[in-house]
């Protein structure tokens, strides 16, 4: 029975060291680097079907929300700052 426990165990691991080192298709520039393109997909994206075309304002919603938090964050560390109570509401401030 012991006998039997060892072969199995061994073959499983076996198994799964084979399969570690399996070819997956992709041609791998150095290890970890396996990104190729698909076939047909342009050399350069800029000005192809692939090029995704963001706009502008979209682009700087996110810095623009940041900038507008940061104001609200001085007015509350101002306003600790004179009174000594933190209030998270900045509508409250006056």
């Amino acid at each position: 029975m012991k006998k039997l426990f060892v072969i199995s165990t061994s073959i499983i691991l076996s198994v799964l060291a084979a399969t570690a080192h399996a070819y997956d298709g992709q041609k791998c520039s150095e290890p970890g680097v396996c990104w190729e393109p698909k076939p047909g997909y342009p050399d350069k994206v800029l000005g192809s079907k692939y090029d995704p075309k963001h706009d502008p304002n979209e682009l700087n919603k996110q810095s623009q929300s940041i900038k507008e938090m940061e104001a609200r964050n001085a007015k509350r560390q101002e306003n600790f700052a004179k009174t000594g109570k933190f209030e998270y509401d900045v509508e409250e401030i006056k």
